[in-house]
């Protein structure tokens, strides 16, 4: 019999030459297998990528969209501020025209001197602040959005439908215009152009005729008869 060592374990005997290593053959699979899923791992997050930034040019549509239509809000409320501010005003000038007419008659005839002078002028520069302007002048064309043509007449000197007197001024705050102004208009003369062109000719024709006769028959009677 023999007597076997206490504690002591045999192992596989292990040719010359080779490496520990190579006596476990098993672990290879596993380390091929790791790239694989490295592959869906990335193809993965590339796909949490695409959505992330298709999501975020949808938000930022969005914000965009909702910013132009905050703009749009603001010109809308801006511009109805100001009309409203129009209107207003319009109404509480519009009662003073009167006042301003009296005024510009009393300018006109030499009447406007002290304290009435003073009190007419500072009228006048309030409304001026509040955007009244008047308008209206002799020798502008005719313009039926801004005047009202009280009288009517023909004048051989204009070329088109005049204003050849300001009856009452024209009064407007910004584009809005308060009361047109009242004028009286002048319009070409009818066929003045026609006769004017056809004069000469009509003048011209009837002399050369005579001319020319009369230098005819002095030639046939050898000169012309002495008196």
């Amino acid at each position: 019999m023999t007597e076997e060592t206490p504690g002591f374990e045999e192992k596989p005997d292990v040719p010359s030459g080779a490496t520990p290593d190579a006596a476990e053959p098993a672990a290879a699979p596993q380390e091929e297998a790791a790239p694989a899923g490295d592959a869906n791992e990335k193809a993965a997050l590339v796909a949490e990528l695409d959505q992330a930034r298709t999501a975020l040019n949808e938000r930022t549509g969005d914000l965009q969209r909702l910013q132009a239509e905050y703009q749009n809000y603001r010109r809308r409320v801006e511009r109805d501020r100001v009309a409203v501010k129009e209107v207003a005003v319009a109404n509480i000038v519009s009662e003073l025209l009167p006042v301003l007419d009296d005024i510009g008659r009393a300018r006109d005839h030499g009447e406007l001197v002290g304290g009435f002078k003073s009190v007419a002028e500072s009228l006048e520069t309030v409304v001026a602040k509040m955007g009244l302007q008047q308008f209206g002048k002799e020798g502008e064309p005719f313009d039926p959005t801004i005047h009202e043509a009280l009288m009517h007449s023909y004048a051989p000197d204009v070329t088109e439908t005049t204003c050849v007197a300001i009856l009452q001024a024209g009064y407007r705050i910004g584009e809005r215009t308060i009361r047109p102004a009242r004028v009286a208009v002048a319009e070409p003369q009818p066929g003045a152009q026609t006769v004017k062109a056809e004069e000469p000719a009509e003048s011209t024709e009837p002399a050369d005729a005579a001319d020319a006769a009369e230098s005819a028959e002095d030639k046939e009677n050898g000169g012309p008869e002495e008196g």
